[in-house]
């Protein structure tokens, strides 16, 4: 094991060179960004010819006045338009897309740390500066965030929760194995007495966010995305342990039954929300529960799904979901549910996640609603809305670039042409 570390780290410190990482976090070098466009998410509007001057990790001013002292060093973005970092608050790094079904059985617990190793590269090289991870087996998503929060990789910031709660038999269980293996998913829990003592054990192993499955889902065998999983009791439970824990909580829901049991049960973010329902967006506006569409797989799944080789079951799911989800997400979008940008990358390629931009605002989402969703409502939700999110004094220096205005042409995020996070350049021009 002690080999297979110094193998990994080794590696990773090879990449981190390859991307022309010359500084670290830590030094309090000053760097002034001249940007021909900013975009400013609490007023929505588009700031031009600004300047953002940084020191270490961490940004000391922005304006178009700000005196640029004369040892920084200056990055012009002048014909760009800069923005902050985006934010996925619904990630499977440790995964791989087509890596489900039997195929995922021969994936060893290693081989998916060093798997999200390379996914969190990806990511960050897209230009999200911040996820939350929702969902891995064996806590191999703590690892990885330790891994990036100690340098030994390069990553994106990370939230993470471990393995997802589940009843026996539902989308966290391991439903692929007969009898005679006795396989149970990392996750599973059934009545309140397991439910508790899980959500702290995965608090104890290092999750900052609890996830649950409320309903049946798509990748996963025998259990039904109509119906509910937990019951109204067993999420009250789990909720309220969770946030007396200091945990938000995020749940998988599809049925509209499971959706509107956890939003009365407390949940800080609905994940999917396939059949949302009229009352269930009632119960959200309500509540101030977040939505997190994962909507982009609804649009890459319809072009991409027979490349996939997907088990039958899962195929015949998608094709039911996929027309509901884009009604109901459109419907929730209008009603001015709060949304948070969520991509589910993992169950679709990483690197693609800026195409949930896109989706949001085809399903009804202006530009602006649609990047506030990645950056002011991600950050909140996540409970980082004092270090991330925006471009202004005291934030971490997360920030990134595009060629052309995304007021004008939302599908520009998905070729950033620059990338910082805490004051580190990662990506410039065509890296």
């Amino acid at each position: 094991m002690r080999s297979l570390r110094k193998t990994v780290l080794a590696c990773c410190v090879l990449s981190t060179a390859l991307y022309g990482i010359a500084q670290s976090s830590a030094d309090p070098h000053v760097t002034a960004i001249r940007a021909g466009k900013l975009f400013e998410p609490k007023s929505g509007k588009m700031l031009e010819n600004q300047t953002v001057l940084i020191r270490g990790e961490v940004i000391q001013a922005v304006g178009s006045n700000i005196e640029i002292p004369a040892d920084a060093k200056i990055i012009d973005l002048s014909k760009e338009t800069v923005l902050p970092g985006f934010i996925d608050v619904h990630t499977h790094l440790t995964f791989d897309a087509g890596s489900g079904g039997l195929q995922g059985l021969t994936t060893s617990v290693p081989r998916q740390a060093l798997i999200g190793a390379k996914n969190a590269r990806i990511t960050l090289l897209a230009g999200f500066t911040t996820v939350r991870n929702v969902g891995a087996e064996q806590f191999s998503d703590v690892a990885l965030r330790d891994a990036i929060n100690d340098g030994d990789v390069i990553g994106p910031r990370m939230q993470v929760s471990g393995p997802m709660l589940s009843i026996t038999g539902g989308h966290g269980d391991n439903n692929l194995l007969p009898f005679e293996y006795h396989a149970t998913g990392d996750g599973v829990a059934d009545g309140p007495d397991q439910i508790r003592h899980k959500v702290r054990e995965n608090i104890k192993y290092g999750a900052d966010v609890i996830k649950f499955a409320a309903s049946g889902g798509t990748m996963s065998k025998g259990d039904n995305p109509l119906l509910e999983s937990y019951s109204p009791e067993e999420m009250q439970v789990l909720v309220s342990e969770a946030h007396r824990q200091g945990r938000k909580v995020a749940t998988h829901a599809h049925s509209a039954l499971s959706i509107k049991d956890a939003v009365r049960a407390g949940v800080d973010s609905v994940e999917h929300g396939i059949f949302l329902d009229d009352e269930g967006i009632s119960l959200m506006k309500e509540r101030g529960t977040y939505l997190v569409p994962t909507s982009f797989p609804l649009f890459w799944y319809t072009d991409n799904m027979e490349s996939m080789h997907l088990p039958k079951y899962t195929e015949d799911k998608i094709k039911m979901i996929l027309p509901a989800a884009k009604i109901s997400m459109a419907k929730a979008f209008k009603s001015g549910v709060k949304v948070a940008l969520g991509t589910d990358a993992g169950v679709y390629p990483h690197g693609l996640n800026a195409g949930e931009y896109w989706s949001m605002v085809k399903l009804g989402l202006t530009p602006v609603k649609a990047l506030q969703a990645g950056s002011i409502n991600a950050a909140d939700l996540m409970g980082w809305g004092d270090r991330i999110g925006t471009i202004e004094p005291g934030k971490f220096a997360d920030i990134v670039a595009v060629n052309g205005n995304p007021l004008d042409d939302i599908s520009v995020l998905q070729h950033v042409s620059f990338v910082m996070k805490g004051g580190v350049v990662y990506k410039t021009g065509d890296q």
